[in-house]
């Protein structure tokens, strides 16, 4: 028989709960399957609402669903876009209390890379002659690499709007830059720019058919990081197809997040049950989920808003942090 609350190692509640998480998993892990995004409820058996919901997602709007009471803990990406909701910069009409719980590493940067032909070397040069460019973007449309990309180019003055103004396109199409719809239609000559991140998925072949990476110029990228945005440079020692260092937007981390105001005991039972669990994560290389660096401002996991004080709590009573 069930006991009320649903509890103990071998009740019915527990095994139908763990079945659909197991499936969930293998699903999200299966070549072809493309609904990777996923939502967890949690609440006590026979309760009329649910409790708690953690969102994995990598857009602005997993903020807003924590903002709202919707989630209790999200991911987003990159960890810029958790800083620019904590100094309440645009689009969020307020700050917004965030606090990281741990980062999942990605070195990543944002690029504007441009076909030779245009003539361009500068991004200030596109508002000054008012460049009717024919730009490759993201299809996604929630992704956080337009929003990104309108503060850059509303750092210069202008926007995606004025180059289709100018004469110029703006094209969405899905995947990442490196797709043949995307790199290859610069390739052939219908489009001349692509704007993304995934930098490492398309820089070398964008540079091998002659594109250039625009560099963020100084007083933009002060005025970007009062907003929460954080300078990062794609060096010619990463990317040796450079003809110079190209200073940018950072791009990478992918923090895990909730509000200031969220339980400790939450904070507390989730990161117990990561450490329990890493070595059940996917992972870069072999061996269990590395979590020091996942808590300690790397480059590739950049702590852009403080951790919540339980996640703290717990990242120096296991050692993790100092």
């Amino acid at each position: 028989m069930e006991s009320p609350t649903g509890g103990g190692p071998r009740s019915p509640a527990l095994q139908r709960s763990k079945m659909m998480l197991e499936v969930a998993t293998e699903l999200v892990s299966t070549p072809g399957w493309v609904d990777r995004q996923v939502q967890i409820h949690f609440r006590e058996q026979g309760a009329p609402s649910w409790r708690l919901c953690f969102f994995a997602s990598d857009a602005p709007n997993s903020i807003d669903a924590v903002a709202n009471g919707e989630a209790d803990i999200a991911i987003c990406n990159p960890g810029a876009i958790l800083a620019m909701a904590l100094h309440g910069a645009p689009p969020f009409r307020q700050p917004v209390p965030v606090r990281a719980i741990t980062v999942f590493p990605q070195f990543d940067l944002w690029g504007f890379a441009v076909s030779a032909s245009t003539g361009l070397t500068s991004i200030a040069e596109i508002r000054d002659k008012r460049y009717p460019l024919r730009v490759s973007l993201r299809g996604q449309l929630d992704h956080s690499v337009h929003l990104v990309t309108d503060q850059v180019l509303a750092a210069y003055g202008f926007s995606l709007n004025d180059i289709q103004e100018w004469g110029g396109e703006v094209r969405y199409t899905p995947g990442l830059p490196r797709v043949p719809k995307r790199i290859g239609a610069v390739e052939n000559g219908e489009l001349n720019a692509i704007i993304d991140e995934a930098f490492d998925f398309y820089v070398d072949r964008a540079l091998d058919i002659g594109m250039r990476f625009l560099p963020v110029d100084e007083p933009q990228l002060r005025q970007l990081e009062s907003i929460g945005l954080r300078r990062q440079v794609a060096a010619i020692q990463d990317y040796p197809k450079l003809r110079e260092d190209v200073w940018t937007i950072d791009f990478s981390g992918w923090p895990v997040f909730c509000l200031e105001s969220t339980p400790d005991d939450i904070i507390t039972a989730f990161c117990t049950a990561l450490e329990v669990r890493k070595a059940n994560i996917p992972w870069y290389g072999e061996g269990p989920m590395d979590l020091k660096p996942m808590v300690s401002d790397t480059r590739e996991a950049p702590m852009m808003v403080p951790l919540h004080p339980a996640a703290e709590r717990f990242w120096k009573e296991k050692g993790y942090l100092g």
